[in-house]
């Protein structure tokens, strides 16, 4: 467990972003980056709104999921190493709306680091922005807690006709998600190259990975979690004469940052929500802005 008496529990609170691999209906690892807490009782909770509900959806199917903190922007922490969390999730179906408990101290954490999510409770936003505050809880119990150096940024990917190439351009690492021998998430942070068959990985000898379905995930952010960027390459990763290499099949990324695909995005995320609410027969949860206009020390 992560309790406040752990060597690495200052580590792991000041890191501002986490990358959580779930493990889809086909076994396939895929990670996202998202922030967490640490609960009082050595947990980890992560949330995702019904809008992204895909998170929640792998974990109740399958409880195994892994955790790595392995990008510091803003942390203020000054070489830290990158901390692997491996565990078991648990999620049930109740959605959050009231900032109460362990989840109100996330979004206290959230509206200090991340300023512009403060927009989101502006009176011409909320009919907008509702959905951003109905919340999954995802509880880890953390089974095996490692660390390893953060690896030094190669030249990254420059370009090529490979799938993903232009989306992974620019970034000097970046987070595989494999799993082990049982069919496990492990997450690595790691350098990447180009190559014939695909995408050439950097990985320790003594690796747990296993070949097989895999993904691959860049993400950056700035001092204040804006300027975000994020892209998940899914593929087969096998171990040839050369090492080990990702052949890549499908990209995943979010929509661009203009005002147009804001409005796309904002409809798709409503949709979204409605769905999950639908499919349950549920009405749309009513949310206490009051509640968290008090968290940000607004009236």
């Amino acid at each position: 467990m992560l309790r406040s008496d752990h060597p690495l529990a200052r580590i792991v609170d000041a890191y501002r972003t986490a990358e959580f691999a779930t493990l889809t209906s086909d076994g396939t690892p895929i990670a996202w980056p998202t922030a967490i807490v640490r609960n009082e009782d050595g947990k980890i909770l992560v949330t995702t709104s019904l809008a992204f509900p895909q998170k929640a959806l792998n974990v109740r199917r399958d409880g195994r999921v892994a955790l790595l903190l392995s990008d510091p922007t803003a942390s203020g922490l000054a070489d830290p190493p990158q901390i692997l969390i491996r565990g078991t999730a648990t999620c049930p179906e109740q959605i959050h709306t009231a900032p109460e408990g362990d989840l109100g101290r996330l979004w206290v954490s959230l509206f200090e680091r991340q300023p512009i999510v403060r927009a989101y409770l502006r009176a011409g936003a909320r009919r907008f922005t509702d959905w951003y505050f109905m919340r999954l809880l995802i509880t880890v119990t953390p089974t095996e807690i490692t660390t390893a150096p953060r690896p030094a940024d190669g030249p990254g990917i420059t370009g090529g006709t490979l799938l993903g190439a232009q989306a992974l351009t620019g970034y000097g690492t970046a987070v595989l998600a494999a799993t082990d021998r049982d069919g496990a998430p492990v997450l690595r942070r790691t350098t990447i190259t180009s190559t014939a068959d695909g995408y050439g990985i950097e990985l320790d000898d003594d690796t747990a990975i296993t070949p097989g379905t895999a993904s691959l995930l860049v993400h950056r952010h700035d001092e204040k979690l804006s300027a975000l960027h994020n892209a998940v390459l899914r593929g087969t990763l096998t171990r040839t004469g050369s090492g080990w290499v990702l052949a890549p099949e499908r990209l995943i990324q979010p929509m661009g940052r203009g005002p147009r695909d804001m409005l796309r995005t904002v409809q798709s995320c409503r949709k979204a929500t409605r769905r999950y609410l639908d499919r349950r027969g549920l009405a749309r949860p009513v949310i206490p802005w009051a509640a968290y206009r008090e968290l940000t020390g607004k009236r």
